[in-house]
């Protein structure tokens, strides 16, 4: 199976847990990456988090966030198909970068995990997105049933 994780859950990690919420996202995504590593799911990266995690001001944690997405094994390019079809998601409502992340994993075929509720909820509201988008901690326990 394959995982792709945008750049706000990749970066889950390293926010303050003082909030409930935050500290289970932290716990699942950290036991995704381990299955990740263990090669149980397939960490699936871009260009396009490339680009995000080179912006990251605070160079502590933009390394210790690469260090994350090493564990990917496969990489999507950006073509003029995936700005096509972010070009097609922005026309339904969707911000930029998400709709570029939503474009490469359904390039990756891969289930795309975020900790932005906007986010899930837009694939909610717009069925013709092509690849499965939820919270890392939501994902865990279905796939665990």
């Amino acid at each position: 199976m394959k995982i792709y994780m945008d750049v706000c859950c990749l970066c889950r990690p390293f926010d303050d847990q003082a909030m409930g919420r935050i500290r289970l996202e932290v716990t699942a995504i950290q036991e995704i990456i381990r299955c990740c590593a263990i090669k149980e799911f397939t960490l699936v990266t871009s260009e396009a988090i490339t680009e995000e995690l080179s912006q990251i001001p605070d160079i502590r944690k933009r390394l210790r966030v690469e260090k994350i997405v090493s564990v990917a094994k496969e990489q999507v390019l950006i073509d003029d198909a995936i700005i096509s079809r972010m070009k097609e998601l922005i026309a339904l409502g969707g911000d930029a970068m998400d709709s570029l992340h939503i474009a490469c994993a359904e390039r990756a075929g891969a289930i795309l995990l975020t900790t932005d509720d906007g986010l899930v909820t837009f694939f909610k509201l717009h069925q013709n997105i092509q690849v499965h988008i939820e919270n890392p901690v939501t994902w865990l326990k279905e796939e665990n049933r």
